[in-house]
């Protein structure tokens, strides 16, 4: 959840980064070239001044002749001096393009000085406010005009011409700071992005791991409903009465299971009794009170079995580092008179000696169940064979038999409570010794699987770690 949380917020964040930082770029670059303009209309204005009072007269062939007096001495030594200390280009032209004073000298023809849309602009009698953008990319320069105006005429245009080199620098400078302002928010917002997430998912992860606990039978776990948003605390609280229901319902269900049991034990022993002392006053091999006798016995074996499940769900695991291999071989060799009652040969394979995390006891209780299972569904003269296992983490007990085996639907439903096979009910059994099984190796962190055996039969794999499980 957090790999999807996360990239959506970064991506939410970088689009209102990027949303503020471009129009920001923007405006510093046309403020930057506003005040530029600003400058050059000052000068253009300071200019027109000057060149206000400058007189000329036309021959009648139309040819501008300018008088030469201090006023036009004055501005062609401004003009001069302008472009001298600042490098901007500068001229006042008359209104045919003809040269009143320039600097420097030769500067623009006539043609280019008419073609200029600010030289334009001046003759309608207004200044230069508006002239296209220029981006640091660009080596662009900027004209600014501004009219002299006699008598309600334009008479004349005062024309600037600016590098754009120092603007550009300002502009892509500020850019740069704008740039590392971003960068240095996205920075922020990613710590921010990662902080909120870890506070939003740590109940999520929490409740997901007491989730998995109250699955996998760790019933008294339970959700600290102190930190995230308040929505998530609430639903940790309500997590916690659902697992207090929970929990109370199955104990409830293990002390009615275990009660049962116990209760119908003694009313079971003393109906065995009758039938047995009934079955004296019939006569030998009588079949229905042999019926009912294998009867009462499969039913006290059922009871035993539903109170051994229910004392392995209750109790706690007594937790050992024990001699897995030596259990096993222990276990094999109580089974043995059975199994040669059954004909059938038990074997060990693997090593002697393999320690392994388990309660003693659960563990040879599950061995039995599985040892007991194989014996009674393998054929006369086939083997079973127990098979120690040592991994880097944990110790395998492989307990295969030459039965009959299970197909692929029946090896999903082995070992729920009660399941028999349909083709195996003429057999001894409950139903309940794989699922005590289970319960039992869970307790200590062990595991049971199940695989068909080659050529045939039932592969049983009873797993316990090598090393000591966390609480």
């Amino acid at each position: 959840m957090r790999t999807r949380l996360l990239p959506l917020l970064l991506v939410l964040m970088a689009a209102v980064l990027i949303a503020l930082g471009f129009p920001l770029a923007a405006s510093l670059a046309a403020a930057e070239q506003q005040r530029l303009i600003v400058d050059r209309i000052d000068d253009t204005t300071r200019f027109a001044a000057i060149a206000q009072y400058v007189t000329a007269s036309s021959e009648p062939d139309g040819t501008i002749v300018v008088n030469e007096g201090e006023r036009e001495s004055t501005l062609r030594s401004e003009l001069a001096r302008y472009e001298d200390l600042y490098g901007i280009r500068v001229g006042v032209f008359y209104r045919n393009g003809s040269v009143m004073a320039v600097a420097p000298e030769r500067w623009l023809a006539r043609r280019q000085v008419t073609a200029d849309p600010s030289f334009q602009e001046a003759l309608a009698g207004r200044r230069s406010h508006n002239p296209p953008q220029v981006w640091p990319w660009q080596h662009s320069r900027i004209t600014v005009a501004s009219p002299i105006v006699r008598d309600g005429d334009v008479v004349a245009v005062v024309l600037t011409d600016s590098p754009t080199g120092a603007m550009r620098s300002r502009v892509l400078h500020g850019w740069l700071l704008i740039a590392g302002g971003e960068l240095a928010a996205t920075v922020v917002a990613v710590l921010a992005a990662i902080r909120l997430t870890a506070w939003v998912l740590r109940p999520v992860k929490v409740l997901d791991r007491a989730a998995h606990d109250i699955a996998t039978g760790r019933l008294a776990s339970r959700v600290a409903a102190a930190g995230g948003p308040p929505e998530l605390r609430r639903l940790a609280r309500s997590f916690n009465e659902m697992a207090d229901n929970v929990e109370e319902s199955l104990e409830q269900q293990r002390a009615f299971v275990a009660d049962a049991s116990h209760q119908l034990r003694n009313p079971l022993s003393a109906l065995l009794l009758r039938i047995e002392l009934l079955s004296l006053e019939l006569p030998e091999g009588h079949a229905e009170i042999a019926s009912v006798r294998e009867e009462g016995k499969r039913l006290a074996t059922v009871l035993d079995d539903l109170l051994g499940l229910a004392t392995a769900e209750h109790t706690a695991a007594n937790l050992k580092l024990v001699d897995v291999a030596a259990i096993a071989i222990e276990r094999l060799d109580a089974w043995r008179p059975a199994a040669d009652r059954a004909g059938v040969r038990l074997r060990h394979r693997g090593a002697t000696a393999a320690t392994g995390w388990a309660d003693p006891i659960a563990l040879s209780s599950a061995l039995d169940a599985v040892v007991d299972n194989a014996v009674k569904f393998t054929p006369s003269g086939e083997d079973v064979v127990v098979t120690v296992v040592t991994g880097a983490d944990t110790v395998q007990v492989e307990v295969a038999d030459g039965g009959p085996g299970l197909t692929e639907d029946e090896l999903a439903r082995i070992g729920d409570r009660f399941w028999r096979s349909p083709r195996h009910q003429n057999v001894d059994g409950s139903g309940l010794g794989l699922s005590i099984a289970r319960v039992l190796l869970a307790k200590g962190g062990g595991t049971i699987g199940y695989a068909p055996n080659q050529p045939r039969g039932l592969r049983v794999s009873l797993t316990v770690p090598r090393s000591e499980p966390t609480a």
